[in-house]
């Protein structure tokens, strides 16, 4: 009963905030208005309290411009919960712009649509994600390239790290700034999830977004750590798959700093398919 109930309210308030933001941010998109940036973090701080979701922020986000934020993804949750947290912009799969209202809401935040399956096109699509990096928007790449169970950090791709230096290549800028991130959700109703509840929350590449929805609808009031790491700054002559994989290891690292619920990981007692380069565990120790 108490399910539905929730589920009937959250779903009653989604819909009246999407009736009067809806409208005015289609407004500030059409004219260009500077609001068009900081209307959707209205709007997703007000979906996450229907969605009884309690975001704890760990760090800070780089204040350098360009910057590009390289996170891991686990679930649809991840888009409300970043879009809370500061003024973002997504690249997303192009399948997400045709999707029934997510579609727009994609759209209406700005988000950079790409074909990863298709590798002729990666120049134009670094290029379109270069110039809004040199802009002064700030671009979350979801490194991994699909969703995870959550309770893993999947190999991240190196193609669109590339953006970055195209943005050097091919506009003003001389360095961006590429910031991990880690969204790890950890308790529902204030109880740890573990590895075999976190699929309450999770959304795997081929769970359907309706029932994962309705789902996580149900259940209510979720924690979810959100940390920033170190940030690297590249120039035109930086290794963009050393870069990857320097991102995900520290991504990796955050992550199970979070669901460990530990002040840091001892190199000593990590699992040995968590991390091999002691240099990452400093991150996580001043966290």
């Amino acid at each position: 009963m108490m399910a539905r109930l929730r589920l009937v309210l959250a779903g009653a308030g989604f819909v009246l905030v999407t009736i009067i933001l809806l409208p005015l941010q289609l407004l500030f998109v059409k004219t260009g208005w500077a609001l068009q940036k900081r209307l959707p973090v209205l709007f997703h701080k007000i979906v996450r309290r229907l969605l009884g979701i309690r975001i704890h922020v760990h760090g800070e986000m780089a204040r350098g411009r360009p910057l590009m934020l390289a996170a891991n993804h686990s679930s649809w949750a991840d888009i409300i919960v970043l879009s809370a947290v500061g003024e973002v912009s997504f690249i997303a799969k192009s399948q997400v712009a045709t999707w029934p209202l997510f579609g727009l809401f994609a759209k209406l935040q700005r988000s950079v649509f790409v074909e990863r399956e298709k590798r002729g096109k990666t120049h134009d699509q670094a290029s379109e994600i270069a110039t809004r990096l040199a802009s002064g928007d700030v671009m979350v790449l979801f490194a991994e390239g699909t969703t995870s169970d959550g309770n893993r950090i999947l190999p991240f791709k190196t193609s669109l790290f590339g953006a970055a230096q195209v943005a050097i290549r091919e506009t003003s800028v001389e360095t961006v700034t590429i910031q991990p991130v880690a969204i790890a959700y950890t308790k529902v109703h204030g109880v740890p999830m573990g590895r075999f509840h976190r699929p309450i929350i999770a959304w795997p590449g081929d769970v359907e977004l309706g029932p994962s929805l309705i789902g996580m609808l149900k259940e209510g009031a979720y924690d979810v750590d959100v940390r920033f790491g170190e940030p690297d700054v590249i120039d035109g002559k930086s290794d963009r798959k050393a870069l990857a994989r320097t991102m995900e290891e520290r991504v990796r690292t955050m992550m199970q700093v979070s669901l460990q619920g530990r002040d840091y990981i001892d190199p000593e007692t990590a699992p040995a398919t968590n991390l091999h380069d002691p240099a990452i565990f400093k991150e996580a120790k001043k966290l």
